[in-house]
């Protein structure tokens, strides 16, 4: 058993059950690290975080105190290069901070004041001896040993230099260390900015250039007259264009249009329903075109800015070549026939799913290969379907194998699930999550749903808001209409570092289907082309294209951590900021969005607000200037400011310019 050592190092920050799974970050983004650090008697210690990085080098970092009642010792590591980092934090007894607090008080009380300030040339004559230092260091250090020498100076003067700002400095970079003790290394698995911040945009692109014939007939859209709107899904800011399925649907038991088990001729069924003569999951629907078709709309996305997801939805229908190559990956009930997949009281007549348990290593290969295929291909962002129906140890494995191989690939879990299952998704290497924000209506849940993913599960799951889906019409969409729809839109780009938006938002398709939570018309079951001509009429086209603007030009939005939520007088108004701290932005300024949303989509609302200002660090009677990206117009606000927001102008999005103290 490891001891606890000499100078006893607890509760390692982050760490994901004591290094079993490694914490995550990105490129550029602040980590903070922490450690309860203490020790018996007087004497003072220190702390470090030594971090190897998987280039071979090695980043040290002081570890200053930050809470003394607590013990609680911190530093901020921003990583600069991919890959697997292991840390650890290193605590130690410090001869000179002791000394430094036993002769200030003992010199200053004329006690053992000669006896002081020997010790004084001692710990300074063991720095110089022991530690390798620069020549200025050597210097400062040379200086104070020289003062406390000198016999005809006073013994406050003599004292003065040894326990200045400039020793001070060369012994916190460069310390003086007794009894060093080490915690274990925990993993810290760092990926490119994409993992934790991007937009997404998903579509169908079947219904994109579907049109109906003289006679009636629907034509498919194809994957080329789908790349005809990538150049508008990137002229809105957004950086994913995400794709459900495109392979082959199988025809047995083929829904018909809302779900139903009647399927007219011509209707295309639901594209989860995965596989056909023509092929599984890794081919595409010979309607669509072919991969030559693919790789060109991968090329032309590419051109526009945007990286292209792919839904993963590991299901087949009846006709799914795998169903007869392979029956054992599929359960059979007693009367022989395959399971189809169920959730009560939904039935999917279309799809069987997998057993992972015949046949794990069989099913594995495949999965593996067909994955390659895409990857191939040019995707490099996966939206998951339902991985909480799978197992977590084939996830595990999977993962794992694709971050070795193609680290750049990121995978976004659909896991509307119970939260044990979500957050184990997420950390056993799901780079990003969907999360409850879709069910989170009002202004309290809202408040504390947006306080706990910022919290300490933010090293390990990234949320992804989506203020509808295509399976997703919650009550409050649907009788919000567009002035929620905004509001929504504003919460979901502000309050996390990714979210995405389905296709039709703009145009406000708020119309359920009778007895369920989603569009009445549904596009799973049917062609849905759009006139994206009028596609702004509702002014969304410009709401999202000014909130991916106001993304990409502050990273306080495109940043998890650092979300406090403020207190208003109304209880339908929301206020919250984002903030990074000036050493981790570009100018070298704090960053700060102030975000205020209202979710009463009938009447106008309005209110104080009362920020935090230790929060947000800042005097309480500091003076902000600010700018809303939402009305282009300048504020001024203090620490208690009013707002008035209607229908018409739902939110604030307010970027700090100016701090008068």
């Amino acid at each position: 058993m490891a001891s606890v050592g000499r100078i006893p190092v607890v509760g390692v920050e982050p760490t994901l059950e004591q290094g079993r799974w490694p914490a995550k970050a990105v490129v550029g983004e602040e980590v903070p690290i922490t450690a309860t650090i203490f020790r018996e008697g007087h004497d003072k210690e220190g702390a470090n975080v030594l971090v190897l990085r998987p280039d071979g080098k090695r980043d040290y970092l002081p570890m200053p105190l930050d809470n003394f009642g607590n013990s609680l010792y911190s530093a901020s590591y921003v990583p600069r290069v991919e890959g697997l980092h292991r840390f650890r934090v290193e605590a130690w007894s410090d001869p000179y901070a002791t000394w430094v607090h036993a002769a200030s008080a003992k010199v200053a009380a004329s006690v053992d004041v000669e006896l002081m300030l020997d010790e004084g040339v001692l710990v300074l004559g063991r720095a110089l001896n022991e530690l390798r230092l620069p020549r200025k260091a050597v210097a400062v250090l040379g200086e104070a040993i020289a003062a406390l020498q000198d016999e005809a100076a006073s013994p406050a003067a003599r004292l003065a230099p040894a326990v200045g700002d400039e020793v001070h400095a060369v012994l916190r970079r460069y310390p003086l260390r007794d009894w060093v003790s080490r915690s274990p290394e925990y993993p810290l698995m760092v990926q490119r900015e994409r993992a934790l911040a991007s937009a997404w945009y998903e579509f169908f692109p079947r219904s994109e250039g579907a049109y109906q014939d003289d006679d009636g007939t629907w034509i498919s859209g194809t994957l080329a007259t789908a790349s005809e709107r990538l150049k508008g899904i990137a002229a809105m800011g957004f950086d994913v264009a995400y794709l459900t399925p495109i392979h082959p649907i199988g025809t047995t038991f083929r829904k018909g249009r809302n779900n139903t088990l009647t399927t007219e001729p011509g209707d295309p069924g639901s594209p989860y329903a995965i596989g056909a003569p023509e092929g599984g999951h890794d081919a595409v629907h010979p309607e669509l075109g072919t991969m030559d078709d693919f790789v060109a709309f991968v090329d032309e996305a590419r051109t526009q800015g945007l990286e292209v997801a792919l839904d993963l939805a590991l299901q087949c229908s009846p006709d799914h070549p795998w169903v007869t190559e392979h029956p054992e990956w599929f359960t059979t009930r007693l009367d022989g026939t395959i399971a189809y997949a169920e959730n009560p009281p939904k039935k999917y007549q279309d799809i069987y799913p997998l057993n992972f348990d015949n046949d794990p290593e069989g099913i594995y290969i495949a999965i593996r290969d067909m994955l390659q295929v895409w990857i191939d291909a040019g995707v490099t962002l996966f939206r998951v379907d339902n991985p909480h129906t799978k197992p977590l140890v084939f996830w595990e494995r999977l993962l794992a194998d694709v971050a070795q191989r193609h680290p750049e690939v990121i995978f976004l879990s659909e896991a509307f699930t119970r939260p044990a299952m979500m957050h184990t998704l997420a950390k056993i290497g799901f780079h990003q999550s969907y999360t409850y924000f879709t069910w989170r209506p009002t202004v309290r849940e809202l408040a504390e749903y947006l306080t706990e993913v910022s919290g300490p599960a933010s090293y390990y799951m990234r949320p992804n808001f989506w203020p509808t889906t295509h399976d997703i019409l919650t009550p409050d969409m649907q009788a919000g209409g567009a002035p929620l729809f905004a509001a929504r839109a504003v919460i979901a780009a502000t309050g996390s570092p990714s979210y995405g938006i389905y296709t039709g938002y703009e145009f406000v398709e708020n119309v359920p289907r009778p007895g369920v939570e989603e569009q009445i018309d549904n596009e799973k079951y049917e062609y849905r082309p759009r006139d994206w001509s009028a596609a702004d009429e509702h002014g969304l086209v410009s709401l999202l294209t000014t909130l991916n603007r106001a993304r990409s030009e502050h990273i306080a939005l495109r940043r998890l951590r650092g979300l406090t939520v403020h207190q208003t007088t109304d209880e339908q108004i929301l206020c919250f900021s984002k903030r990074v701290p000036g050493e981790f932005t570009m100018s070298g300024e704090d960053d700060i969005v102030i975000v205020v949303v209202s979710l009463d989509p009938r009447f106008a609302r309005e209110g104080l607000v009362t920020l935090d200002m230790d929060a947000l660090e800042l005097d309480e009677d500091a003076v902000l200037t600010v700018k809303d990206y939402i009305s282009g117009s300048t504020y001024t606000w203090e620490r208690e400011f009013f707002v008035r927001l209607d229908p018409g102008r739902m939110a604030h999005v307010a970027a700090v310019t100016r701090i008068a103290e």
